[in-house]
């Protein structure tokens, strides 16, 4: 007796099912937006902060600040570790604290980075600010 290979009914015609799903055709990895933020948030010196908006404008996505959002809050399970405290948006202020284990943790690291922050923004944000565009090229 004559094995007949698996099929499926779509649309009321019958397609045979491939026996092995097909293997990619490019043995290039593949690009990841968040490893590219990650790569530069590990090169803020302690002491120092960026925006998200900065650091996007450094990867040529100048309008993709809010993605840069999204990548460190997904941060926490990137390894090696990201110093995601580093990150605040253009004014200074802690807009990502709430993604923290608490509301406070992240004042907590830039206290220890040595950064002062006051009513949950940076108080000396011009004079720490460390701009990727000027330190990496």
């Amino acid at each position: 007796m004559k094995k007949n290979k698996p099929t499926s009914k779509i649309a009321g015609k019958s397609a045979k099912i491939p026996a092995k799903p097909e293997q990619p055709r490019s043995t290039a990895p593949a690009y990841s937006f968040f490893e590219d933020v990650y790569a530069v948030v590990r090169q803020i010196p302690k002491g120092r902060v960026t925006s998200y908006g900065a650091i996007a404008a450094y990867l040529g996505t100048r309008l993709s600040a809010r993605m840069v959002g999204w990548a460190m809050n997904a941060a926490g399970a990137a390894k090696p570790k990201v110093p995601a405290q580093r990150v605040v948006n253009r004014n200074g202020m802690l807009t990502g604290k709430h993604h923290f284990a608490t509301p406070t943790y992240m004042e907590e690291l830039l206290k220890k980075d040595g950064v002062e922050v006051k009513d949950d923004t940076v108080a000396d944000f011009k004079s720490r600010f460390w701009d990727p565009a000027e330190a990496l090229l």
